[in-house]
């Protein structure tokens, strides 16, 4: 699992230090560029920046929500390949559900998650196999 994401960038999204610290850590093992933002606006300017393969987003964001985040990232100047996303949210409601994946979330989980859920699913989505 060592280097399997060598070469990707991640974008990290999430008000809470202590979960943004918890996955930059399990994450980083995997060997890709994690990039960090604590609300939606640092958010979108990474990503126009960056453009990371993945961003792993928050839905309730300061400044910005993670909603609004995604319609920025799917209009923005990688609409073309937009990055792929996984949305992460303490909120339990299905419509919330429906309306990111209508948006164009790849993968929604609910907090709190296990970290092993969430290495599968970036494996899944942008490990060395993915994309093949």
């Amino acid at each position: 699992m060592a280097g399997e994401l060598t070469g990707k960038t991640i974008l990290l999204v999430d008000d809470d230090r202590d979960i943004l610290a918890a996955m930059q850590a399990t994450l980083s093992e995997m060997g890709p560029e994690i990039l960090t933002a604590q609300d939606g606006n640092q958010a979108v300017e990474l990503a126009e920046q960056k453009t990371p393969d993945l961003v792993v987003l928050d839905q309730m964001l300061p400044k910005r929500s993670g909603f609004l985040v995604m319609e920025k990232l799917k209009r923005g100047k990688a609409k073309n390949d937009p990055p792929r996303v996984i949305m992460i949210t303490g909120n339990q409601g299905a419509r919330h559900k429906v309306y990111a994946q209508s948006l164009g979330v790849d993968v929604y989980l609910n907090k709190p998650f296990r970290m092993e859920r969430l290495v599968e699913a970036v494996i899944k989505l942008i490990g060395s196999e993915a994309r093949q």
